[in-house]
């Protein structure tokens, strides 16, 4: 399949790189189906692309790339609504906010994207933890 994505030209995917938010994401809860791929000349970065809106594609980067020692607990509720069988199946990302000041890009560690690389399922959780906040920076300050 293909799809047109306003800032990122054609990109071409199958339905089994279909990653399901059964909850949409906050914000885009109406959006349900999103593909994952690497920014290209910058593979920190990669975008979360509805499938259904070619016009919502989110940054997202993995927080072990800022955190070494980024932790999250998932309870038995999530791990079973994500079919989280196994640590490896999960995959961490955080949304990345833009600005025109390098300085001022933010990732938000407070809401991490968790998806499930196996069943291809996904969901924002808001995190209960004081060091995580929503507007941390990407850049050292």
């Amino acid at each position: 399949m293909k799809l047109n994505t306003k800032y990122h030209g054609v990109r071409e995917f199958e339905e089994k790189d279909i990653i399901t938010f059964k909850k949409g994401l906050p914000g885009f809860e109406q959006l349900k189906k999103f593909i994952l791929f690497t920014v290209e000349d910058n593979e920190v970065f990669s975008i979360l692309q509805s499938t259904e809106d070619m016009n919502i594609g989110l940054i997202v980067i993995s927080p072990f790339n800022l955190i070494k020692d980024y932790e999250l607990k998932l309870d038995e509720e999530k791990t079973s609504e994500l079919k989280i069988e196994r640590a490896e199946e999960v995959l961490v990302l955080n949304t990345v906010t833009l600005n025109s000041k390098v300085e001022n890009i933010t990732v938000n560690l407070k809401a991490p994207i968790i998806i499930n690389i196996k069943s291809n399922l996904g969901e924002q959780i808001i995190l209960d933890n004081p060091n995580y906040v929503i507007k941390h920076p990407l850049y050292g300050k």
